[in-house]
């Protein structure tokens, strides 16, 4: 017979795969039963599919996890979408999610029709009965503006949502642009999903780097290392490229998964980026891995501004930080215009290594 979610859970629990949280099994109800629907459904025609004069099937309402940070949505999540026996299921992270959207609708736009988002939501209609979200939040207008229509369309094909976010409905986009536009997509979420809030005290990323090294030096002999830390807090995850938009463009962290993201000094401060594409990598990851920090001098001054603006800006949004570096933090910059400045950015990384500095 084939196990339930909480068995499932269970077993994870007693091979010492998980800490036991009756946060996290209280919501394990809730997804067996869109499990449930989702299995008996399977071949089924829903929504618009339903056929002129055949009963329409609907769908249970979505469900829309949310909670702290670190306090196990994704996992929980991710339990149950690999349990669903279907093959017309999706996992995707909410931004990567979108960024593919708006190109679709980039590539919709070049063939005249009227109303891009159509074909774009079509797509995903015709392969996908189960569409499961990861850290859902809204701080682009373009996402603002797309997000209500197109999950109007998806949720009356009979497309089931499950989503996690850091924040409740009520609080996604909060004092955006043209909000009031946007509060209609709130009411819908309200209405059409079952809202839970995963109340846990503990945040699981930080206990599972509680007393670990998180800054090593020299970078070249700690890969094995870094690997292993990134295997633990994703799973062994392989990891993909993450696309956030910003401005009309998009940054990419080039591997993410669990809310961890990994790249290298070069990746995010060899490129001309600034402090609006660092903030949207602090507002969407909660770890962030950067390897290979080189010493830093007037040869390399742009890439250690950029470094600094970075480092303040994931300090202040509290992400966790491991790294490899060329040296100590005090010994990264020692000369040349900026060397002074940098003596904040040295204080701040040796504080960023202390196991409750982000709690």
């Amino acid at each position: 017979m084939r196990q339930t979610l909480t068995e499932l859970y269970d077993a994870r629990v007693s091979a010492g795969l998980l800490r036991a949280d009756p946060a996290q099994a209280a919501v394990l109800a809730d997804l067996e039963s869109l499990r449930a629907w989702l299995e008996a459904n399977a071949t089924r025609r829903v929504g618009l599919f339903a056929g002129l004069f055949a009963k329409p099937v609907t769908p249970p309402p979505g469900l829309y996890l949310w909670g702290g940070v670190g306090r196990g949505k994704s996992m929980v999540m991710d339990l149950f979408t690999e349990s669903v026996d279907i093959t017309a299921k999706r996992r995707v992270h909410f931004h990567a999610f979108m960024q593919s959207v708006h190109k679709g609708m980039h590539e919709a736009r070049k063939t005249g029709t009227d109303d891009p988002l159509a074909p774009v939501a079509q797509a995903i209609i015709a392969d996908t009965r189960l569409l499961a979200f990861d850290e859902m939040q809204i701080t682009d207008i373009t996402d603002a503006m797309v997000v209500g229509r197109l999950f109007e369309k998806l949720l009356g094909a009979g497309v089931v949502i499950v989503t996690t976010s850091n924040r409740p409905p009520k609080d996604l986009y909060k004092n955006g642009l043209n909000r009031a536009l946007f509060l209609p997509f709130i009411a819908l979420l309200e209405t059409r999903f079952t809202v839970r809030e995963l109340v846990s005290p503990t945040d699981y990323r930080q206990h599972r780097l509680t007393g670990q090294q998180v800054y090593f030096h020299p970078a070249g002999r700690v890969t094995a290392q870094i690997d292993a830390i990134w295997t633990d807090l994703t799973g062994n995850a392989k990891g993909e490229p993450l696309a956030l938009p910003v401005n009309g463009r998009s940054v990419t962290v080039p591997r993410f998964a669990n809310g961890v993201g990994r790249a290298s000094f070069w990746d995010l401060c060899a490129r001309p980026l600034g402090p609006g594409d660092y903030l949207a990598i602090a507002s969407a990851i909660r770890v962030l891995i950067l390897e290979d920090i080189p010493r830093l001098s007037a040869s390399n001054y742009n890439e250690a501004k950029r470094f600094v603006t970075l480092i303040d800006t994931l300090y202040e949004a509290k992400v966790r930080l491991i790294c490899s570096a060329a040296d100590t933090p005090e010994r990264l910059y020692l000369e040349g215009t900026g060397a002074f400045e940098f003596e904040r950015t040295a204080s701040r990384l040796r504080e960023m290594q202390s196991a409750d500095w982000a709690s």
